[in-house]
């Protein structure tokens, strides 16, 4: 016995428009993607972009704070991405180097921070952490960060990517990282590089 499946003109021809439609949208994300991590690459050797960031009270914190310094702004997902963010979040904050005089390294992540400061109550090295809050992903999506490769959401949320600034405010690197490990020694042998 043979079957045959007949679909009404109209439901075809909708049904038609969405595969169509679907195809486009799948061939258009790549393009995006693209566009949006030159985007983040662009910013090297310029002035970081006037950026507010909030600290766990909503203060914000002033990006002038950091004149002077090497700074570097490791943008993640923040809480979601356990344990690779949180490693590198409390390897900063327990690495001295890092909140001295000359570097200074700031998480920014994407969490409210109230349920931030739950986590640093389970995991007191994040709580030592000079950790900035980035509410709706808004500054990581103005920088171009969220479809970088290290991205396990692209397009919603950054993924493990450390912006670098000298001390007068210019980007001097962009770094994504997205085998997602704990880089103090590889940023420390780049911060040296520019002091050359």
């Amino acid at each position: 016995m043979k079957y045959t499946l007949r679909i009404p003109r109209r439901a075809g021809i909708v049904l038609a428009a969405l595969l169509v439609l679907g195809i486009a949208s799948m061939v258009g994300v790549p393009a995006q993607q693209a566009r949006a991590a030159g985007d983040a690459y662009a910013m090297v050797g310029k002035p970081l972009p006037d950026i507010e960031l909030r600290d766990k009270d909503g203060k914000v914190y002033p990006m002038q704070r950091l004149r002077g310094r090497t700074a570097i702004l490791f943008f993640s997902e923040g809480l979601m991405c356990y344990p690779a963010c949180w490693d590198q979040i409390a390897a900063f904050a327990n690495d001295r180097r890092f909140d001295g005089k000359d570097i200074v390294a700031i998480s920014v992540v994407v969490d409210p921070p109230r349920v931030w400061q739950k986590a640093a109550a389970k995991m007191p090295d994040l709580a030592k952490a000079t950790v900035l809050f980035d509410a709706g992903a808004s500054i990581s999506r103005r920088l171009g960060l969220l479809s970088l490769r290290s991205s396990m959401h692209p397009g919603q949320l950054p993924g493990h990517t450390y912006v670098l600034v000298d001390g007068r405010g210019v980007v001097r690197d962009v770094i994504d990282d997205a085998n997602m490990a704990v880089n103090n020694e590889m940023l420390l042998k780049l911060i040296a590089k520019l002091k050359r």
